[in-house]
């Protein structure tokens, strides 16, 4: 259901409080299918099934997965040889991959295909004799295993406009950039613009890096704060998009909240507040947000509403390995 940006009342009646959904939200199609693999890996080897790194970024989706039997692990190390071990949707570097080979671990890849996409990226440039600057969060696992796809020093990581004019190449320079799949689509469009006034001649994507999901939450949520003093975002703290979200409103003028669940809100940032707006990061389930709307329809806000700013259709086939399991 599309609703018109504000919320009308009789005359002389008492505001409607009301909640208004962010459409899109929550899960991906990469989401969906790195949860996915798991389930069916589980399903087909029968538990354990290891997965090095949070299959995605939240706490509610991982725990769900660890009571059927899944072992999340941070190193490869922690996995016994010739177990199952999964690749998170985040994707890992060269170097964990030949480490899986060496010891002997039957690997199911569920790198979303977006972020496999960045990776190609990066060795077809490092093949034709380019440096690649990647517009990214340090520490991020995403980042990570993007600049561990090829040799130490042909990827240099920048995080803001501030670290274009830091990089120590001349303008002629032969050079690409790409991007985490996961960013602010307003500040990389910042970094990209100062990137091309430094280095003319950087080669671009030939579609921009930034998933078709992150892109269209954040449109979602300025559609939101245009019309909702709070946004309320569902998504846990180490979720790079989740955060992105949050600072999407606050930069259209809400107050944005992050939280993991129902129990996080608190009933002081919905004061004076006749119309609020939710949204899900794109690891965050739908469970998790009928939730939050069941806490605020019992704290006044009686009508619920959607606000549409896109449609999605896209979806992605498992692994060879489980589509031929099936």
């Amino acid at each position: 259901m599309t609703v018109a940006p504000e919320a009308g009342s009789e005359a002389g009646a008492a505001p409607r409080r009301r909640v208004l959904l962010a459409n899109p939200r929550g899960f991906c199609a990469g989401v969906d299918r790195a949860i996915e693999v798991v389930e069916q890996a589980l399903a087909r080897f029968g538990a354990p099934v290891f997965v090095r790194h949070e299959i995605v970024h939240n706490r509610h989706v991982v725990a769900r997965l660890r009571r059927m039997g899944a072992v999340f692990v941070e190193e490869l190390d922690q996995v016994p040889a010739g177990s199952v071990v999964i690749f998170s949707a985040h994707g890992v570097s060269r170097a964990v991959e030949e480490q899986a080979e060496r010891t002997g671990l039957q690997v199911i890849d569920a790198t979303c295909p977006l972020v496999t996409k960045v990776h190609r990226e990066i060795k077809r440039h490092v093949a034709a004799g380019r440096r690649v600057v990647l517009i990214g969060h340090r520490g991020h696992p995403e980042v990570e295993g993007a600049m561990g796809q090829v040799d130490a020093g042909a990827v240099v990581l920048i995080e803001g406009e501030e670290d274009v004019e830091a990089l120590p190449f001349a303008p002629e320079e032969p050079l690409a950039y790409v991007t985490q799949t996961t960013l602010s689509v307003d500040d990389t469009r910042a970094i990209i613009t100062a990137l091309a006034r430094r280095f003319p001649h950087i080669a671009a994507p030939k579609k921009e890096d930034i998933c078709y999901a992150t892109s269209n939450r954040q449109q979602a949520v300025k559609r939101l704060a245009a019309c909702c003093p709070v946004v309320l975002v569902i998504g846990s703290a180490n979720s790079s998009n989740s955060n992105r979200l949050r600072e999407v409103a606050e930069r259209n003028g809400a107050r944005g909240y992050l939280i993991d669940d129902a129990d996080a809100i608190r009933p002081e940032w919905l004061a004076g507040c006749d119309q609020v707006g939710v949204t899900a990061g794109a690891s965050a389930p739908e469970v998790l947000v009928d939730a939050v709307v069941d806490w605020l329809r019992r704290h006044g806000f009686s009508e619920v509403a959607e606000l549409e700013a896109a449609e999605e259709r896209i979806e992605f086939t498992l692994p060879a390995e489980l589509r031929a399991a099936g």
